[in-house]
């Protein structure tokens, strides 16, 4: 328990309330305030926690005791022995549970700050890398984007922060003209990409770009039913060993008709 003025507050308060209780006791009867000397150890717990309210539960049943001594004489009835075991033990309860509620929440408190301070610095460091990342939720909707992904395919940051659906950014990356493909094939391409984050087929496949980079786009399936989406820059392996004379083979495997695929493309939309 550090001392300061919280775990002060809750001794100092009951004792300023026991002598205002003597004070008014002079000119009326006063019964012991013992409510509000249990209030009194909520506080304490809730502002210092578990060892400032024992100390006010305490200081509060010996205050109450001896009150009674100062009202009732040398000797105790037992009618104020028993209000003075209730209070012990409501004020000792009190105390108990305000204290470890208090210490729990802490340390709730605490674990949320230190997982925010994480994911920020792993935000901060995956926005470092040249590898487009995108994390989707079980709905598909992309609640994180890295700068790289951003800037492969111009997405602006109001854009890619308000959390939208990957069918979204696949649009967005058609309507920008990002993708090197003939517009008739774009919505082929584009069901296959919604078609494999859907069961989460971590096929490789390289995308290539207007602008003449290549990336390797993988999707991996996570636990909680999210997909990571990953787009390695593949330019140099890609463009320096492709064989021109079978460029007519790697058009074919296009699948340029893919009519099953515009059912899952449909259903994405």
């Amino acid at each position: 328990m550090r001392f300061g003025w919280r775990a002060i507050s809750g001794p100092v308060l009951t004792a300023a309330t026991l002598l205002l209780a003597i004070l008014l006791d002079r000119f009326i009867p006063t019964p012991p305030p013992a409510p509000l000397l249990v209030g009194i150890v909520a506080l304490a717990g809730a502002l210092s926690g578990l060892g400032s309210a024992l100390i006010t539960a305490a200081g509060a049943v010996i205050g109450v005791a001896l009150l009674f001594l100062y009202q009732h004489g040398a000797a105790y009835a037992a009618a104020d022995l028993i209000r003075l075991g209730l209070l012990a033990i409501t004020a000792a309860g009190t105390a108990g549970i305000t204290g470890l509620m208090r210490e729990r929440l802490l340390g709730t408190f605490a674990a949320e700050r230190r997982s925010h301070a994480t994911a920020a610095r792993l935000s901060a460091a995956l926005d470092q890398v040249d590898i487009g990342i995108v994390l989707l939720d079980a709905e598909t909707r992309a609640e994180f984007i890295n700068r790289a992904f951003r800037d492969y395919f111009a997405v602006p940051d109001e854009i890619a922060d308000g959390k939208p659906p990957f069918i979204a950014l696949m649009y967005h990356g058609r309507d920008t003209g990002a993708f090197e493909l003939p517009e008739d094939e774009l919505g082929t391409f584009i069901a296959q990409r919604m078609e494999m984050v859907r069961i989460g087929d971590a096929t490789p496949i390289n995308i290539a770009l207007r602008n003449g980079e290549v990336l390797r786009f993988v999707c991996t399936a996570l636990p909680d039913g999210g997909r990571m989406l990953s787009y390695t820059p593949v330019t140099d392996l890609v463009r320096h060993t492709d064989a021109p004379s079978r460029a007519d083979y790697y058009r074919s495997l296009r699948d340029p008709a893919g009519r099953k695929l515009i059912r899952y493309l449909r259903v994405a939309e």
